[in-house]
């Protein structure tokens, strides 16, 4: 029977590391579609080549920071239980990989690929993972400390906060020390719009990462006796919410409407397991609105140029599903309970500012020491031509 649940357990989380893999493929698509036709390639470049970058990072130095474990030792050894160990750490660096993944977003269109290379290494194998052991390893003492002193421990299930908002907040200083892409605003305060350059691919990214996430948080069970199908309608009910308070907002606009989805399950992430299916379609509802408007504001009024809305989508929404975990997770509200809003709140800021304090540490020494940002005249041709040599639809052939 040990073997049997063993294997059972591998199968589970190998599959949920699939889906989270192939919302890889989401993320690229998302970017491509919404980048202009000159810097597809390289949306889609970036999102393969951080995943690798990511795989070694977290194998080598994150996963040990974070539950320090490693694979030094033997194949026979690795091989025990299954392999249960293997795929669990397969699954877990799929969530890792999704820090570069969502900083991808922000800083599309005028980031030196190299650099970015070397900042999704340090972020995946130091920053990411430190705040991964506290959240989820009880690294330091500080959940237990929470836990003694407000009843509960911070709550984070599929990683709202551990997740969403750090790779939100981390690409927020990253965006602002890049600045602006050149012509987008200008000296008179008017704003250049840059609309999606492909609404179809734009969906298509949005439907490969709404399907794989229901992987990303019924599979966080990451065990076959707690896998849990309130799990999976809170994750569906946040989605609708997201989707419909985004359609309503945002006027029927298409960019809106499949971020929209993506909002409400980036929030209900953490509290899916312990949320009433009610109080998951009100975290949607909210993320979704919350999107919309801090989108709209953070780019025509605050003039940050997050060309995805990262921050908003991931970092406040992220922020918010932590919060709402305590909120909605409680037994007054219909939730399973055990859960605390102030831990919550607690624990959400101390992810922000780890967060805020890794990204601007990381973008401000590589700015400093090799730069970051692509050249104006690079810039203008497009990442495509400037870094891989080639367009997304040639338009001609190549005669040697």
């Amino acid at each position: 029977m040990e073997q049997i649940n063993n294997a059972s357990n591998v199968v589970f989380v190998l599959l949920g590391a699939i889906m989270v893999l192939a919302m890889h493929a989401g993320f690229a698509f998302l970017e491509l579609g919404t980048v202009r036709k000159k810097n597809q390639v390289n949306a889609l470049v970036k999102i393969l080549t951080d995943f690798c970058v990511s795989a070694i990072a977290y194998f080598f130095i994150g996963y040990t920071i974070a539950y320090g474990a490693n694979f030094f030792s033997s194949a026979d050894v690795l091989a025990q239980k299954n392999g249960y160990e293997m795929v669990k750490f397969f699954f877990l660096l799929t969530f890792a990989a999704a820090i570069p993944a969502i900083i991808s977003g922000g800083i599309a269109e005028r980031a030196r690929f190299h650099p970015q290379s070397i900042a999704t290494f340090l972020l995946v194998g130091f920053v990411y993972p430190f705040f991964e052991g506290i959240a989820w390893n009880d690294n330091f003492g500080i959940q237990p400390w929470i836990e003694a002193a407000f009843g509960a421990k911070f709550h984070d299930f599929a990683g709202s906060v551990v997740v969403h908002a750090v790779g939100g907040w981390i690409a927020l200083p990253a965006v602002l020390l890049l600045g602006a892409r050149r012509g987008r605003y200008t000296k008179d305060g008017n704003v250049a719009a840059h609309p999606p350059s492909n609404i179809p691919f734009l969906a298509l990214g949005a439907w490969i990462l709404t399907v794989g996430w229901f992987g990303f948080n019924v599979m966080s069970a990451q065990t076959m006796d707690k896998v849990s199908g309130l799990v999976a309608l809170n994750s569906l009910m946040a989605m609708v919410g997201g989707t419909l308070a985004a359609m309503i907002l945002g006027k029927n606009d298409p960019g809106f409407i499949h971020n929209g989805p993506l909002a409400g399950l980036v929030a209900v992430c953490a509290g899916s397991d312990l949320m009433h299916p009610i109080g998951a379609l009100i975290t949607g509802c909210v993320a979704g609105a919350l999107f919309v408007r801090l989108f709209t504001i953070t780019q025509n009024r605050w003039k940050i140029d997050d060309v995805l809305g990262v921050w908003p989508l991931h970092g406040l929404c992220g922020a918010w599903g932590g919060i709402a975990a305590g909120i909605f997770g409680s037994q007054a509200l219909g939730g399973l309970g055990g859960v605390s809003v102030v831990a919550q709140v607690i624990g959400t800021a101390g992810g922000i500012v780890i967060a805020l304090a890794g990204g601007t540490l990381v973008y401000g020494l590589l700015k400093t020491i090799v730069g970051i940002r692509l050249d104006p005249e690079e810039e203008f041709e497009g990442a495509d031509l400037t870094i891989h040599k080639i367009t997304a639809t040639p338009d001609h052939e190549t005669h040697w």
